[in-house]
């Protein structure tokens, strides 16, 4: 029986951050909140929770001497994703009101809570944010996301092998997710599975005529080949910025928004890959309000939620 819990109060305001946990602890880096300074450069910020004492904790900024060290650690930014492999965590991609975008590979190790930027090779993706992140073994995959250059959305996957620190572009086969920014992707057994996000109706560019896609689309990474999906009865309706998390084999999405419809959700359901259908789940309890921009991790059985806005 799924159940709506805790409340708490008094944990970092942020919107559009990336989080990740790593044992009983949910590290977030970085995200926004209204109000404060962006215009300013400054080193991104990481909060901690712990979710036994339920405490929330900021890491004190990291002292910097000299200009090259200083850019060991990222700056603030929204948009990134975070991945954790072994005691690594990788921050890539995001923007900032002064930077712009950035597809400089930041590793934080959980441990020392220290910064550096690895040296990778290979065909490094164009600086972009609303992309998703997803590990499976040691490789990381980026698929979609808003490229600044190209002023458009992506529908592209790269992947970075960490054991050579090697980035390079999927040849994928099969008919390609649609070009979208923040949506989810989520990999279970060695499949990733894409939803929502916000894309547009005449192709990669984006001319305001926006479309929230509510199929789930499958990437073989074995195969290299996005599958043929079979339709599905009952669908969570289309959204992007919302939550996506995998659990017990099935894929679980929280929340969002979609602006055709100007309307926030709160609403939780789970796919089944298997049978190839969503079900919506009714937990007990006070749940969140309707929000986007929101993260959510799993520690042990239970989703930690935090952040959003609407």
């Amino acid at each position: 029986m799924s159940r709506w819990t805790v409340h708490l109060e008094g944990g970092p305001r942020r919107v559009n951050h990336a989080a990740v946990a790593v044992g009983h602890r949910v590290y977030s880096f970085g995200g926004y909140c209204s109000g404060e300074d962006y215009e300013t450069l400054r080193q991104i910020d990481v909060h901690v929770f712990n979710a036994v004492s339920l405490c929330w904790m900021k890491l004190p900024p990291v002292r910097t001497s000299g200009r090259e060290h200083a850019r060991e650690v990222p700056y603030m930014r929204y948009g990134h994703t975070a991945v954790l492999l072994d005691d690594t965590v990788y921050i890539w991609g995001g923007r900032n009101d002064t930077e712009g975008a950035c597809n400089v590979l930041y590793a934080f190790d959980v441990g020392s809570h220290r910064w550096s930027t690895p040296a990778v090779s290979g065909t490094i993706p164009g600086a972009r944010d609303g992309h998703s992140a997803c590990v499976l073994g040691k490789t990381m995959y980026i698929f979609g996301g808003y490229e600044q250059l190209a002023d458009c959305f992506s529908n592209d996957i790269h992947k970075l092998d960490t054991t050579t620190m090697t980035w390079s572009l999927v040849n994928a086969r099969g008919t390609p997710a649609r070009w979208r920014d923040f949506h989810s992707a989520t990999i279970i057994g060695t499949k990733m599975f894409v939803f929502g996000g916000r894309a547009d109706r005449f192709g990669p560019f984006h001319s305001n005529n926006e479309i929230y896609c509510n199929k789930i689309q499958v990437f073989d990474t074995q195969t290299n080949c996005w599958l043929d999906c079979p339709s599905t009865q009952l669908l969570p309706e289309g959204r992007r910025s919302h939550s996506a998390f995998a659990f017990n084999g099935e894929l679980y999405i929280f929340g969002g928004y979609n602006a055709r419809l100007d309307r926030h959700y709160n609403d939780l359901w789970k796919f089944n890959p298997e049978s190839f259908s969503w079900q919506k789940v009714d937990p007990k309890g006070k749940g969140p309000c309707p929000r986007r921009r929101q993260c959510c991790c799993m520690v042990g059985d239970k989703i930690i939620l935090f952040g959003g806005t609407r």
